[in-house]
């Protein structure tokens, strides 16, 4: 997982004059591939230690990086105004020889390349407060502009030397040569792509995370409640559900407890146990939320999805009394329990079952997946809206099986295998293309792994077909299945287990946007599929997490336990996802992780939103960050 080079860009005085030229995509990725090209393993960062932005406002005074930079339009007023105040005390020779000087010194605060240039990345050392400059320059600007020197910085070493011209120009110079001011900005050994998501030769994007949460057993699900809170809910594999608020604090108390109810195991690798949760899309006034775990009646195991309220007295408790069972499928083996639950954006409940377990799904004539008339290896879809009175849910009108009387009249598509993880595209924030797509990680049997999108009436193909090969040559062999095939599939030398991911459309990472990402359980490799929306194809690459300086930042790590469990959006819809070390029900080595891609981010405060006030009644537990950059991944 750890291949390849950081790729970034710098160019020549005059290029970066028109940087306003060069942005040149719809996507807003900036594109130097005409002028530079040699890799090197470097990595741009603002001084606020994150990547660089376009401003949302034009800037009027450090107009070379209008386009491209590190400061939004307030900062570049600030910037001005020290400007002017430096300037207001040189007469017109004074001004003629150092308004340039002064400029651009200041300015570099707003470079991409400021971390560099003021040495910020180094946390034994203190910010530079004049960027680290190439000796000739310095040289020029000593002999023209020393008085501006006691202005520009308030560095008591710098006071003490800035008389000597040597000690002054050795004192400014920085460690890292390839980074002073001006030479990097022609420095061919800076490449190209500044702004694009980083990868290396064979494509692999290079991303870094942010820790979340950790000491979860088994975390399988975050959701949020769309509620505008902001809260995030993390479900074990044991039956409970924890609430985080925004700052990361944890609750003391859970916000649902049912692991007396929950059938599992210690045993790494059980399918057991408390698998999904959501929220319906009005639970911000009927307080209604759904779960699918396992349970054991009498000699038998099921999957049993519930229904349960908030209580009254306490908005990050259930009431586990409202509990009510809205549907129970008795599970013929230990494995293949599927486990997802969503509302699409039809407003109707989605719930994904497994194909019963065992090899082959050997149940009946063809399998259950392919069986209609059983609720197993389905996508069900179910009304639960004003559900108080009468029956527990109803059968939407336009189920495409309704009127077939060999069928469950639930069965929204069929053929799966045991599709672990779905998601619903939220679309374009622009366009809102892609908007209401559901796309699911279907577990392979012995050979292949497969991405779908789910269409209603649908056939899947299991046990038909695995992946894009046949597996059950004499029912591959039957033109009337008019099957699905994935929109990607790999085979087992890359990973065992799939698990589905979410298409990326929050606001603080632009780069991002339309990607992808789901990862496999087993390898722990983390993957991306973007869409040719011209020819409808689906182009994979691999995820990586950077090297060199790409994450060495504060905050950011470069590492994550091997066993990719789950992805998450949270409600502004930035991107996570769920691991652990040790893959049992009840070990607590489970982390979330956020996605960061430390190429570009959104403007400032252009992703900022007001969470609505979290009336707590439990103790908060603050959050204590347990990674490190120095760890290494097991992957």
């Amino acid at each position: 997982m750890y291949r390849g080079r950081q790729m970034v860009s710098v160019c020549s005085p005059h290029q970066t004059n028109v940087l306003g030229q060069l942005w040149l995509s719809s996507t807003g990725i900036l594109y130097f591939w005409a002028l530079c090209f040699a890799p090197v393993m470097l990595h741009p960062q603002c001084l606020d230690f994150k990547p660089p932005y376009r401003p949302l406002r034009e800037l009027e005074f450090c107009v070379m990086y209008k386009e491209f930079g590190c400061c939004d339009y307030p900062k570049d007023q600030e910037l001005m105004t020290k400007y002017y105040r430096i300037m207001d005390n040189f007469d017109y020779y004074g001004y003629a020889n150092c308004a340039g000087f002064v400029l651009e010194l200041l300015c570099q605060e707003c470079s991409p390349y400021a971390a560099h240039l003021f040495d910020a990345e180094d946390p034994s050392t203190p910010v530079r407060t004049i960027p680290g400059l190439c000796p000739d320059y310095c040289s020029q600007f000593w002999k023209k502009c020393s008085p501006t020197i006691p202005l520009l910085s308030d560095d008591p070493h710098i006071a003490k030397v800035k008389e000597d011209q040597t000690h002054l120009c050795q004192y400014l110079e920085l460690d890292d040569v390839d980074y002073c001011y001006p030479h990097l900005l022609s420095n061919q050994k800076l490449t190209q792509n500044l702004g694009r998501v980083q990868s290396d030769s064979d494509g692999c994007l290079q991303l870094c995370l942010e820790e979340v949460a950790n000491g979860l057993r088994n975390p399988l699900a975050m959701v949020h409640a769309n509620d505008g809170t902001h809260r995030f809910f993390v479900a074990e594999q044991v039956g409970l559900v924890w609430t985080y608020l925004p700052d990361r604090s944890k609750l003391e108390r859970p916000f649902l407890n049912i692991t007396q109810a929950v059938l599992t195991s210690s045993w790494e690798g059980d399918e057991r146990g408390f698998l999904g949760l959501t929220f319906h899309p009005k639970f911000k006034y009927n307080k209604k939320l759904y779960v699918y775990y396992s349970v054991e009646v009498g000699f038998d195991e099921r999957i049993r999805i519930s229904e349960f309220h908030v209580s009254a007295n306490d908005m990050n408790v259930v009431d586990h009394a409202s509990e009510r069972v809205i549907l129970e499928i008795d599970e013929p083996a230990s494995n293949h329990n599927g486990g997802q639950l969503l509302f699409a954006d039809d407003g109707y409940l989605y719930i994904f079952t497994g194909d019963g377990g065992m090899a082959g799904d050997p149940f009946g004539k063809y399998g259950n997946a392919q069986n209609k008339s059983a609720l197993l290896g389905k996508v069900l879809r179910i009304d639960v809206d004003d559900n108080e009175r009468g029956p527990l849910y109803r059968i939407p009108p336009d189920n495409p099986f309704i009127r077939d009387r060999g069928a469950r009249p639930e069965v929204y598509a069929y053929g799966v295998r045991n599709m672990w993880r779905c998601s619903v595209d939220r679309g374009d924030p622009r366009t809102k293309e892609g908007k209401g797509r559901i796309f699911c990680g279907d577990v392979g049997q012995n050979k292949f792994e497969e991405i779908d999108i789910i269409e209603k009436g649908r056939n899947y193909g299991w046990r038909a077909k695995e992946g894009f090969s046949c597996y059950d040559k004499k029912l591959c062999a039957n033109s009337s299945l008019e099957d699905v095939l994935p929109i990607y599939a790999y085979p087992h030398r890359m990973g065992k287990s799939v698990t589905g991911g979410y298409v990326y459309r929050g606001c603080e990472y632009p780069n991002l946007n339309g990607i992808y990402m789901f990862g496999d359980f087993m390898s722990g490799r983390l993957m991306s599929l973007r869409e040719d929306t011209n020819t409808g194809q689906w182009k994979y690459n691999e995820i990586c997490m950077g090297t060199g300086l790409t994450c060495a930042f504060p905050g950011l790590i470069n590492n994550y336990h091997q066993y990719v469990i789950s992805f998450a959006e949270d409600e502004a819809g930035e991107l996570y996802f769920m691991s652990t070390g040790i893959p049992s029900a009840t070990s607590p080595s489970g982390v979330v992780y956020k996605v960061v891609d430390p190429s570009r981010r959104a403007p400032p405060r252009q992703c900022h939103y007001d969470p609505l006030p979290v009336r707590v009644k439990s103790n908060l537990i603050k959050f204590d960050p347990q990674e490190s950059e120095s760890l290494s991944k097991t992957v």
